[in-house]
């Protein structure tokens, strides 16, 4: 804190750093590698059932797959942030009453370790699950708007029309829902 001259320690940076909207490099990698296959598994509709030839739709496929790779994993971000805090309340119980019988008859341990330990675990666990939680929201959310949009809403428009704007609205529908606090 520049005002007061004080510094954060090691251990308040890394509660801050747990409460942040920020990702770990583990965690986007996951996101970016996920959207990246997700994003491309449209492909195989557009090439077998609307009979997109993929030599001459590369530059299109490229583009709109790289678009929404990174709306999606955008959205994987902010619904994690947003489930984070509740999967951490949800396992609060459960994760104190663990800790506590581990450590019930160690003496050794002070009750100031025993907290951290109890903070450190729920934090492990509700990352854990807001992440696949998140995954799996708008993974399902995704593929039924392309679904939706390619053989309900734009079926009328040419082949390379239906997938820019059955891509372009899907993505772009799962990266606005997300950025909603629920």
């Amino acid at each position: 804190m520049s005002g007061s001259g004080k510094q954060l320690t090691k251990e308040e940076e890394l509660l801050l750093q747990d409460f942040s909207r920020n990702v770990s490099t583990k965690s986007s990698a996951l996101f970016y590698v996920n959207a990246l296959i997700i994003s491309a598994v449209p492909l195989w509709i557009y090439w077998r059932i609307h009979r997109m030839d993929p030599i001459q739709s590369a530059i299109l496929f490229v583009l709109m797959t790289g678009i929404s790779t990174y709306l999606l994993s955008f959205a994987y971000k902010n619904v994690k942030f947003v489930l984070k805090h509740k999967a951490a309340q949800k396992v609060e119980d459960g994760v104190t009453q663990e800790i506590m019988k581990k450590f019930a008859d160690d003496k050794k341990v002070s009750k100031k370790e025993k907290d951290e330990r109890i903070l450190w675990k729920k934090n492990e666990v509700a990352d854990y699950q807001s992440t696949n939680y998140s995954i799996f929201y708008n993974n399902a959310m995704f593929f039924a708007l392309v679904i939706l949009c390619s053989f309900c809403f734009f079926k009328s428009f040419s082949p390379n029309v239906n997938y820019i704007l059955s891509m372009g609205a899907a993505s772009g529908l799962v990266a606005l829902v997300s950025t909603g606090s629920k």
